[in-house]
């Protein structure tokens, strides 16, 4: 049974407790975000879960965790490369990026390394389109990206695990 820590349900609480009485649905995406920070992923039971701390229907969570590209449906890498595939990265060659790091990586979007060290997700707009072609790895965005950029963030990514 999936159950949050302690700590994780303190937090909800003081998630919940920002909304007015019975608007505690509000309280939706940070409480996903808590979730998935201690699971790494929504699994169906985890999103039942969240449901079931909201007082809510499954149905609700799973709408907004299917919709929006932060949330991990599936079990990812501990690096996840989330390559922007709108407009003005496409025009900027983020196509070639994304086929880069697949063929690099031996994976294609929304698939994972076999030592789960990689995964690799092509999302909407992260709101760099100065910097295209880029991605947002963890907290950080990698910009201007290029073949050798890439090849150098995969190296510092295995060099931190060795």
């Amino acid at each position: 049974m999936v159950q949050l820590s302690q700590e994780n349900i303190d937090r909800v609480q003081k998630i919940i407790a920002r909304y007015p009485e019975g608007r505690q649905k509000s309280a939706l995406l940070p409480v996903l975000h808590v979730a998935q920070e201690q699971f790494g992923w929504l699994s169906v039971e985890t999103m039942d879960y969240v449901a079931s701390l909201l007082s809510i229907e499954p149905i609700e969570v799973y709408e907004v965790a299917s919709f929006y590209s932060m949330y991990n449906l599936k079990p990812v890498g501990k690096y996840m490369f989330e390559v922007c595939q709108t407009g003005p990265c496409m025009l900027n060659g983020s196509d070639d990026i994304i086929a880069y790091i697949g063929a690099k990586l031996n994976i294609k979007p929304g698939q994972t390394t076999e030592d789960g060290m990689f995964t690799l997700k092509t999302v909407e707009c992260l709101g760099a389109c100065g910097y295209a072609p880029m991605m947002q790895l963890g907290k950080f965005y990698k910009e201007h990206l290029t073949k050798e950029k890439v090849d150098a963030i995969i190296d510092e990514c295995r060099a931190k695990n060795n």
